[in-house]
């Protein structure tokens, strides 16, 4: 026993051992984490509502966020974040742990959406007005690079559109004006590397990416198909696909632009709103081929694939924005319409799947739905809801 060496209890150390024995009791009891929150917009007021899922229970409401009618989200690869895109130009960060906006820049005249770099440090928005792109530092809101969509012979600027995250630090959009592609290389923030492929088709409305990273597909408003890059080999350039859908039929009144972001992937299907049609295209991604659509209740918005990729959800345009319809993938057939409220505008899945939150604005509610057994579970309030947008985002290509 004499040999041993005896540990010495000091009055500092049994200080700091209860300090830390008391924060530890106080954490367990205080923090949470951020897997099961998100955000809500409320579009009318400018507010973000801060929610978790567990218990269908709303955190803290976050004021001050500008014009949100158009607004969209992406998330800090830690969740903690989230950065809301404005339709007036404003790019606000928003501290979802701590329910308040941390700071907010109005960047341009009227933008229309952003995305997150792979590595997480920037902040991509786009814009109508100015046409182009603007990257900011997640951190700081700082910007450190201005893309201005500049095209043809006369320096006009264009409309950018279909804005994603791509693997290898890269951000993707399109140029509704000037009928392109562009991809930019941000290694190095300070010095853009822009690829841009041209004649893709007439006004691309809006863009997505394959959950892979791999496939950038763009929808063309201004003619039949869609305009499709394989981002592994870009000197294949863009291949146009769908070429003959709604040929030779009468075309009907677009109330609504459809969300290709919204579209969804589901095995080696992919299932895509047809533009101005009441209509759910089924492609064969494998070759890129048209094999089925699925006749629906309106013209659809958003399509979405329940994590699991078992079924498909849709909401439509007005004047049939109180609907939405339940795909069963192996069958592609509706098995359920359901009638969640007037002005049916987003809905988002929980991580897993097995709820699904819709946001009804005329009603001023969400509505939550269990998605095995298609019953209503629980309404929130919520003023004139819009975008819902789940942490999990996060860790998903393209979102």
């Amino acid at each position: 026993m004499a040999n041993k060496e005896r540990f010495r209890f000091t009055p500092g150390l049994i200080l700091a051992s209860l300090l830390i024995a008391g924060c530890s009791q106080l954490d367990v009891a205080t923090l949470r984490g951020t897997g099961d929150m998100g955000i809500i917009i409320e579009r009318a007021a400018g507010n973000a509502l801060v929610v978790e899922t567990t218990h269908h229970s709303i955190l803290a409401r976050v004021e001050g966020l500008g014009n949100l009618s158009h607004a969209s989200a992406v998330f800090s690869r830690d969740e903690r974040y989230a950065y809301v895109f404005g339709r007036d130009g404003g790019l606000s960060k928003v501290d979802i742990l701590r329910g308040r906006l941390v700071k907010r820049v109005v960047q341009g005249g009227n933008s229309i959406g952003g995305a997150i770099s792979q590595d997480g440090r920037l902040i991509a928005v786009s814009n109508y007005k100015p046409g182009g792109v603007k990257i900011f530092d997640a951190e700081t809101l700082t910007m450190l690079a201005d893309i201005p969509a500049v095209y043809g012979h006369d320096g006009e600027r264009s409309k950018v559109v279909g804005l994603v995250d791509a693997p290898g630090q890269r951000f993707v959009f399109s140029l509704w004006d000037a009928g392109e592609t562009w991809v930019v290389g941000m290694h190095d923030p300070q010095n853009p590397q822009i690829r841009k492929f041209r004649d893709i088709g007439k006004f691309p409305y809006d863009g997505l990416i394959t959950p892979d990273g791999r496939y950038y597909i763009a929808g063309l408003f201004g003619e039949d198909g869609l305009a499709l890059l394989d981002l592994w080999n870009l000197d294949a350039g863009v291949k146009r696909i769908l070429g003959g859908y709604g040929r030779g039929e009468q075309a009907l009144p677009v109330y609504k632009m459809p969300h290709l972001e919204g579209w969804a992937a589901a095995g080696d299907l992919l299932f895509v709103p047809a533009v101005g049609r009441h209509e759910v295209l089924v492609i064969e991604q494998k070759n890129w081929q048209e094999v089925g659509r699925i006749a629906v209740h309106g013209q659809p918005v958003f399509v979405m694939a329940r994590p699991d990729s078992r079924q498909i959800w849709v909401n439509f345009a007005f004047p049939d924005n109180d609907t939405v319809q339940v795909i069963d993938v192996p069958t592609q057939r509706i098995v359920k319409t359901l009638k969640p409220g007037p002005a049916v505008l987003h809905m988002e899945f929980t991580p897993r799947g097995e709820q699904i939150w819709i946001s009804v604005r005329d009603d001023d509610l969400i509505v939550v739905y269990d998605t095995e057994t298609l019953r209503q579970v629980t309404t929130l309030p919520a003023d004139k809801p819009s975008g819902i947008f789940f942490t999990s985002r996060a860790h998903e290509i393209g979102l």
